[in-house]
C-alpha cells in the first residue's frame, strides 16, 4: 500500500553520452546491427521506463552503512553480487542525490560518471555473458525525501533523532545503488553503525548487535528474494517486541515510543500479529518468509503503511486490524509473488484488499459482499482498468486497489469457493518468491479452474467503464 511517484531523469550530457555509445560500439549493452543502441538505462516498464537497468541479474546486496543522525549524513559501502546476462563493458545502477566516491568491479578499479539517478560504470575488461561479477560501491552525501506525483514523499525520510527509509516505487534509490525494478530481486545482508542509544531495524533477521566507542551496529539478513522497493531502515530509539507464533515463527515489532507511549492499543495489536499471520497461512498457505513482524511510527513521519518484506511499516493511526491484515496479505501477494513491472500492481493490491474484506467478513461481520457492494458503488473505482493505469500518477490509484479486488471477487463468483481459494494458495505457491504478470495471472486462473473468464477479464479488469452486475 503506497502512494504513487515518479522519478525526474536528466537528459544525458554529452560526455556521458559519449561513454554510452563507446559501451554500444565496443560491444556492450546494444544489440548487433544497425541502429543499435545502448540498453543501459531502464528495463522498459511501461510505467516507470527509467528505472532498473538492462544486462545484469543482481543476486545480492551486503550493505554497510554509518548514518549520523545530527548532520544527515550517510556513509555506506554497497557490494553487488550479479550475473551478466549478456556480455558488459558498460552497465548503470541507479542511486539518488548521493555520490559515489570509488568503484571496483571484481576488485578492478572501474570508472564511473553519475547522471542524474544513474550512476553509469564502465569496465576496463569486459564481462562474459553468464559470468558472476562482485561490484563494490563506496558512496556517501545526504540522503533524502522523494516527492511523488500525489504530494507524498518516500525515499530517505529523516526524523528528530533518526531516519525512516521506505522505497516504493522509486524510494530505495535514495540510500543504496542497485537495480531498482522489482523484476530484479535479490537476498539482502544490511548492517548499520549509529550513535549508541538508537537502534536500526531493518528487514529480515537480526543477525549481530555489538556496541564499541559510542557507536552501535545492526547486521539483518533477508535470505528469501527481496525486491529493492520492500527493503526498508528505521533508525531511532525503538522499542523492540519479539514473540513467535505456534508453529516457531520469529515475530519483531519495533515501535516508536512516542507512539507506544500515547496508544496503548498499539501494544494490543503488536501481541496479535501471531493471530493475524495465522488467519493469513489459512487463507493463503504456509507463510513465505523465515521472519515476520512489523515498524510502527508517528503519523507525521509518513502518511501511508507499506508492505516492506517480513516488517512493514505503519504510521500509528494506520495501525489498525484491517490495515494490518492488507500489509500481512501483501507478504504473499507483492512481496513473495512480486509484479514483473509496475502496470501490474493490482496484483498486489486487489488481493491485499481482497484480503482485508475476509478479515472483515470473519472478524466484524461485514460479508464480503457488502464489500464489494460499497466498492462497486465507488465512482473513483471507476477511473481506469485495474490492470492498465494510465500513467505512474496513477499507479496507486483507488481502482488498482478496490476494482481490483472487485476482479477477484467476480472469479470467486464464476468458479466457486472450493476452487477460489485454491487458486488463492495455489497462485502464491506456483510463484513463491519469483515475480509475475497479470498474464500469468489469467491464465492461471483458467487452467486452474477449467473455465475461460474472458467475461471477468474484458468487463472488469481491462473493460472501460462500470460493468452491468
Amino acid at each position: 500500500m503506497a502512494r504513487s511517484s515518479s522519478v525526474t531523469r536528466l537528459l544525458t550530457p554529452p560526455a556521458v553520452a559519449a561513454l554510452l555509445l563507446v559501451g554500444c560500439a565496443a560491444g556492450g549493452h546494444g544489440d548487433a546491427g544497425a541502429g543499435a543502441r545502448p540498453e543501459v538505462m531502464g528495463v522498459g516498464d511501461p510505467l516507470f521506463p527509467g528505472l532498473g537497468n538492462g544486462g545484469y541479474d543482481v543476486r545480492g546486496y551486503r550493505l554497510a552503512l554509518a548514518y549520523d543522525p545530527g548532520s544527515g549524513r550517510l556513509a555506506g559501502t554497497a557490494e553487488i553480487v550479479a550475473r551478466a546476462t549478456r556480455e558488459l563493458r558498460v552497465f548503470n545502477l541507479d542511486l539518488h542525490r548521493l555520490s559515489a566516491t570509488a568503484v571496483t568491479v571484481d576488485g578492478a578499479e572501474a570508472r564511473s560518471v553519475h547522471d542524474g539517478d544513474e550512476l553509469i560504470v564502465r569496465l576496463g575488461e569486459a564481462v562474459p555473458a553468464g559470468r558472476e561479477f562482485r561490484t563494490v560501491v563506496r558512496y556517501e552525501g545526504e540522503p533524502g525525501a522523494i516527492r511523488d506525483a500525489d504530494g507524498s514523499e518516500e525515499g530517505w525520510l529523516r526524523t528528530p533523532g533518526g531516519a525512516l527509509a521506505v522505497g516504493e516505487p522509486a524510494g530505495s534509490t535514495a540510500w543504496f545503488p542497485g537495480n531498482h525494478h522489482p523484476s530484479d530481486k535479490a537476498s539482502f545482508d544490511i548492517a548499520v553503525t549509529v550513535p549508541e542509544g538508537l537502534r536500526a531495524v531493518s528487514n529480515g533477521e537480526l543477525a549481530s548487535e555489538r556496541t564499541s566507542g559510542g557507536r552501535s551496529t545492526y547486521r539483518w539478513r533477508s535470505a528469501e528474494p527481496m525486491a529493492t522497493y520492500l527493503a526498508t531502515l528505521a533508525i531511532g530509539p525503538y522499542e523492540m517486541r519479539s514473540s513467535r507464533t505456534a508453529s516457531g515463527l520469529p515475530v519483531v515489532t519495533a515501535v516508536d515510543p512516542a507512539v507506544g507511549a500515547a496508544d496503548p492499543a498499539v501494544g494490543k495489536l503488536s501481541a496479535r500479529l501471531p493471530e493475524v499471520l495465522a488467519w493469513a497461512e489459512g487463507a493463503f498457505g504456509p507463510y513465505p518468509f523465515s521472519s515476520a513482524g512489523a515498524i510502527v511510527v508517528p503519523d507525521e513521519v509518513v502518511d501511508y503503511a507499506l508492505e516492506t518484506q517480513t516488517r512493514p511499516v505503519f504510521p500509528a493511526g494506520l495501525f489498525t486490524p484491517e490495515t494490518l491484515a492488507h500489509e500481512i496479505a501483501h507478504q504473499w501477494f507483492g512481496d513473495s509473488v512480486t509484479p514483473k513491472s509496475w502496470r501490474d500492481m493490482w496484483l498486489n493490491e486487489g488481493f491485499a484488499t481482497y484480503a482485508e474484506w475476509l478479515w472483515a467478513e470473519e472478524f466484524e461481520g461485514v460479508p464480503v459482499r457488502e464489500s464489494f457492494d460499497a466498492a462497486f458503488a465507488d465512482a473513483e473505482n471507476w477511473a481506469f482498468p485495474p490492470a492498465d493505469p494510465p500513467s505512474a500518477a496513477e499507479v496507486s490509484s483507488a481502482p488498482v486497489y478496490g476494482r481490483g479486488a472487485m476482479v477477484l471477487h467476480r472469479v470467486r463468483g464464476e468458479v466457486g469457493d472450493e476452487v477460489f481459494f485454491r487458486l488463492l494458495r495455489g497462485w502464491a505457491r506456483e510463484h513463491r518468491h519469483g515475480n509475475a504478470s497479470t498474464a500469468d495471472f489469467t491464465a492461471y486462473a483458467e487452467r486452474l479452474s477449467g473455465r475461460e473468464l474472458g467475461g471477468v477479464w474484458d468487463g472488469w479488469l481491462y473493460g472501460d467503464g462500470r460493468p452491468r452486475r
